[in-house]
Order: C-alpha cells, then structure tokens, then sequence
C-alpha cells in the first residue's frame, strides 16, 4: 500500500519591535538572565497589559503580503496552561477572532508551484525560557523572553512532503525578513516551527491521526523530524498498530523523534477572552495605509530581475531570497550594467564569503562601488579574472578600492600590444615543431604558445591580446 504524509505547520515568528507586546521592556537578545523584566512580563497582582501599536502595524503588513483576510474586530484570550516559564500560568494570544484569517504561500518545488493555504495569523506573547543545568538536576527561569512579541502562522494541511514543508518555511521567512518585521533566525528562535503529521493510504481524503513535533531549530532538522515521523507512522500502520495522537521531539543528534506528551486540544487551555484587554478595531483607512507602505515582495522582485534584467529563473531566486542582496544587485547593475556578470560574480564570489561568515551582504564592509569597480578592471583587460578572485576576498574583508589593491600588488595585465608580439615572436621561435603541427591543423596548440608567453611575463599578460597576436602571427 502507498501512502502520502498530509503536514501543517505553526511557525511563531518573533518580531522585531524595540519592547514588548504588553509593557515597556526591551526585547534586545543575549541580555543577562531577568534583566528585561518588570510586574507585567513576569505576571505580577495588579499588573496591567496595554497593546503595542507597532505589533498590529507587523501584524498587517504580513496579513496584506500573504493575501490574508484582516478582521475589523479582533480579540486577545488568554491560553492556560501550567509550566515554569509561564509566570501568569496563561498565555495572553487570540483564538476565535484573530486578527487575520485566509491566504497563502507560493512555493516552488522540483520546478513545480504549489499554494499552500492559510488558516489563521494571530498576535501573542512568548513564554519565559528554562536553563537546564548541566552538571545538577536544577532548571532556572529566565523570564528575558516572557512576554516578546509573537506572530504565529498557522497554515492548512496542504504540505505532502520534507521538501515542500522546508520551502514553504524558507519562503516564509524571505517574506518576514522582506517586510521588515523578523530577522528569521531560528539558531535564536526568532522563527521557530512545529508541525502535525499524519499519514494515509494515497487516494484516500480522510485525514490519519496527527502528531505534533517540536525542537525543529533549522531547516535541516525539520526536514529530517519529518522524513523520520513519516516513516515512523507508516511502519506502525503496515504493522496493523495504531498511531497515538501526541507531541513528539526532535532528537537532533539520534535523528529520531521521541514521545513528550499527549496532544492538547483547544478546550483544553480553557480559552476566553481577556478581560483587561480591549478589542482591537482596524478600520479600512488603517489597511490601506500599510498596503501603501509595502515593499516589493519576493515573488514580484523575482519576476522583474527575469523581465527587466534576462537573468535566468535559478539566478533570480538565489539573488532574490535576501532583500539586501536584491537591492546590492541593483546598484551594482546601475554602476555596472551588464547584470548576468554582475549575478554570476555575487552568486559566486560573493555568496562564497557570505555563507562562509554566516553574514548578511549589508552586514559586511563591501560596497557595490567595490564589486563594480572589480568588473570594469576585468572588463576593460586591466587585469584577468583569476587576479580579480584572488583580491577579493581581501576587498570584502576590508572595504579598500579594487583599484588600490591592484597596483598594490601589481597585478595590472601587460596589454601594449607591441610589447606582446615581440614575446609572442620569441616563443614561436623557440618552438618551431608546435608551429608546424598548429598550421598543420592541430588548432589547439595555441594553448600552449599562450601558455608559454604568460610564464615569460609572469602572469601579467592579457590573455586575450596574446591570443589575437598570436593567431596573427601563425596565419601569417
């Protein structure tokens, strides 16, 4: 019997605001323990929560750019449940009236798209964080996290696959990082992910039972929870068991998931609204004034480079994924307009040191000034690709002028072309054999004259000069 996996995700994404959902205090990450803290966040008597505006403006802006349903009404609840991060013992969030319903995320898979649909956006706090300590059976609180604010989003189970859950997330965070409203680093938790999985016979459109997976810091380790999970479930069921409804971990280092707990269902956290909390109204003016101040979003910034520049879908995507390395495109492709040289330099050389550091191009010291001016030396036969790859690493490094480093390191190309036949000349007369079997018709051998004249100059000649000088000359 087949069978095909049916996954939902719930990704939280943490926002990116200078304080807190309910009170004033800093969400800046690696602070001490419970140094960003006050009565509110930590749920103290008498405490009482009042709405950042900005978390519903980063709310909005995803709303609109996943093509989701904005509610004019929307209403915070509180969630109960009990856990030593949890100082109120509920989670302030939304449940029946959150405040976006609908839309979907475009992903592309083994160059197949695919909408995934999207139950709900809501707004929340996060929780406190335990720290386990490593050498007695202790845990402390720290309560830094308690009350950051929170998107989650919620999708419909219309994933199939690993491969299709990790490009709905990639896609996701592209979109968040776009709109300005999470850094997306899920090392930090900043974008975190759970996911229900179930299995069925294929064909069938009744649902399996689902379970709950969590610990998925990276898209690697969602991609192998799942796979596991999968095969986990299917075995069970080839076996004539049943699978049991429950939330299961991510053993990153055993590659296995491993039961937690049973799965809560809504009623159990006791959902009802909060009564020191006001609904949240959002009239049209409101919607149509974030509309307005929406960037250009991934899929659109994607097909333009593909219209308005000729670059291939593959190199469109790879430039596209990060908005800073879009927009340093753009502005080398103005300085230097010859965009299928200027992608092949980013995706390569560029992108070589970027994973390298683990950076983001605007969080390094290089320029489009920089990456330009290396194309116009190579362009215009100053000097050859291999001496441009050889400088730049040290032109990332430091931000010093392309041109500086050079003639630094006199690595100007010997382009006078007098000069060069007078080698050229030298050579075919050292070599009178490869000259006979050159116009005998063994083409190829120029190879080996153009090979001998960059030794005499050590490098410096201008390979394509040469090449011209000598074809000349052996015609002759």
């Amino acid at each position: 019997m087949e069978f095909e996996a049916v996954i939902g995700l719930e990704v939280h994404t943490q926002l990116l605001t200078a304080s807190k959902i309910f009170c004033g205090c800093s969400t800046r990450f690696g602070a001490p323990p419970n140094h960003h803290t006050c009565p509110v966040c930590t749920g103290m008597p008498g405490s009482l929560p009042v709405l950042n505006r900005r978390v519903v403006e980063f709310a909005l802006r995803l709303a609109l750019a996943v093509g989701a349903r904005v509610n004019p009404v929307c209403v915070f609840a509180r969630k109960h449940y009990f856990y030593p991060d949890l100082p109120k013992n509920y989670q302030i969030s939304q449940y029946e009236a959150p405040i976006a319903e609908g839309g979907a995320i475009e992903i592309e898979v083994d160059g197949k798209r695919k909408r995934i649909g999207l139950v709900r956006i809501h707004m929340e706090e996060d929780a406190g964080k335990l720290v386990h300590d490593e050498k007695r059976p202790v845990s402390y609180v720290d309560f830094n996290r308690t009350g950051v604010p929170l998107l989650e989003i919620v999708s419909q189970p219309d994933i199939r696959s690993p491969e299709e859950a990790v490009a709905y997330l990639k896609k996701l965070r592209t979109i968040v990082r776009y709109l300005g409203i999470c850094d997306g680093n899920m090392e930090e938790g900043s974008l975190r992910c759970d996911a229900n999985v179930s299995v069925r016979p294929k064909g069938s459109s009744e649902f399996g039972t689902k379970v709950e997976l969590k610990n998925m810091n990276s898209f690697r380790h969602v991609e192998r929870a799942l796979r596991y999970e999968i095969k986990r479930q299917i075995g069970l069921l080839l076996e004539g068991k049943e699978v049991v409804q429950e939330t299961r971990l991510f053993d990153e280092a055993q590659g296995e998931t491993h039961s937690m707990r049973g799965k809560e269902e809504a009623h159990d956290y006791r959902y009802f609204p909060d009564p020191d909390l006001v609904p949240v109204r959002i009239d049209e003016a409101w919607i149509e004034r974030v509309r307005a101040e929406l960037p250009e979003l991934p899929d659109a910034k994607k097909g333009r480079f593909i219209e308005e520049y000729g670059l291939p879908n593959y190199d469109a995507e790879i430039l596209t994924a990060s908005r800073p390395l879009a927009e340093f495109f753009e502005a080398c492709v103005k300085l230097f307009p010859h965009p299928k040289k200027v992608s092949n330099w980013l995706m390569t050389e560029v992108l070589r040191e970027l994973n390298r550091e683990g950076k983001e191009i605007d969080e390094t010291s290089l320029r489009p000034e920089h990456v330009a001016e290396l194309l116009k030396l190579v362009e215009e036969g100053v000097i050859s690709i291999t001496a441009a790859k050889k400088i730049f690493p040290e032109v990332y490094a430091t931000g010093r002028s392309p041109k500086e480093l050079v003639e630094e390191k006199g690595l100007r190309q010997e382009s006078d072309e007098a000069a060069l036949e007078a080698i050229c000349r030298e050579v075919l007369s050292e070599n009178p054999a490869e000259v006979e079997k050159y116009r005998g018709g063994k083409k190829g051998v120029i190879g080996f004259f153009v090979g001998q004249v960059m030794k005499k100059t050590r490098g410096k000649a201008n390979p394509k000069v040469v090449n011209q000088i000598l074809t000349r000359l052996l015609e002759e």
